[in-house]
């Protein structure tokens, strides 16, 4: 896709992160904003955001969790727009988890893969029929981590097995539409190449009601990506980290070549990913990545 001038482009966890930054990179570029969040005070910020700089957009209300809710988005932009072109299905949180899984809390496990897998599901069920049956040249573009889809990181299980089965429904997409010979392409976006500075380490602050905890806040103690350099700290470790708008403009340039893989790593990660293929191929005995390490 070489010009985003005009094009409709529907972002959910668009409010906030590198949803926002998307929607301001593809907003410069021409494109008409939707916009799909819960964080009504980051849904309003960004609303004004995106008019102060004369973006088109419409921003609502959007629960992935739900796929009535997603209908009603991809509804509201045809309603707006008369069309969708690209998609993405980027609203994702982390769960805080800390310590052993066996004693993470069930609420723990039911909230991020609600959001994190199921919020894909929803988004492909909602959107690929339109952009199948519009047959006309679309993206269809799935958030995912490298924690989990290329590498394994020992302290965040659930966040790492969502991610991992995110991937999964993501390359096989992918495959799918190629067999069908669809103009319609799909792509993995892997923010990064390092950490990015985003809300997730907060995400307690949308955690629904019915799945909050006695506990308040994650147990792991890190509430923000200051939080984690100082931890990083802690251990000697200089953690770097990545703004949202580097990601924006790196999954931009990959679209711009139809591109599968929007990724962006480190020859640290490049070295972490073949060790690991190393170690299946050769049956090495697993020993655990660090983050920043």
């Amino acid at each position: 896709m070489q010009d985003f001038n005009n094009r409709v482009a529907v972002i959910t966890g668009g409010a906030s992160g590198v949803g926002r930054s998307l929607a301001f990179a593809l907003g410069r570029r021409g494109a008409k904003i939707v916009v799909g969040d819960v964080d009504k005070a980051a849904m309003e910020q960004v609303l004004a955001d995106l008019g102060a700089e004369n973006i088109e957009a419409v921003v609502e209300f959007c629960d992935v969790t739900s796929l009535d809710s997603l209908n009603a988005l991809a509804d509201r932009a045809e309603t707006a727009f008369k069309k969708i072109d690209l998609v993405f299905a980027n609203a994702g949180i982390g769960a805080g988890e800390s310590g052993a899984m066996w004693d993470y809390s069930e609420k723990d496990w039911q909230w991020c893969l609600n959001v994190n897998l199921w919020g894909v599901i929803n988004s492909i069920r909602a959107f690929m029929p339109k952009l199948i049956e519009r047959n006309e040249e679309a993206h269809f573009v799935v958030t995912g981590s490298g924690n989990g889809a290329l590498l394994v990181y020992p302290d965040q299980p659930i966040y790492t097995a969502s991610k991992a089965a995110v991937h999964a429904i993501t390359e096989n997409l992918h495959y799918q539409v190629q067999a069908a010979e669809s103009p319609v392409k799909v792509s993995a976006l892997f923010p990064g190449p390092h950490v990015v500075d985003t809300g997730l380490f907060n995400s307690g602050r949308v955690r629904p009601q019915e799945l909050k905890k006695e506990v308040e806040g994650n147990e792991s103690g890190i509430s923000s990506v200051e939080d984690m350099k100082k931890m990083c700290a802690e251990f000697g470790i200089e953690l770097q980290t990545t703004h949202p708008d580097e990601v924006a403009e790196m999954a931009l340039a990959g679209l711009e070549n139809d591109a599968f893989w929007l990724l962006a790593t480190t020859p640290e990660t490049d070295g972490k990913i073949r060790a690991r293929a190393d170690m299946i191929l050769n049956r090495d005995t697993p020993v655990p990545n660090m983050v920043g390490a």
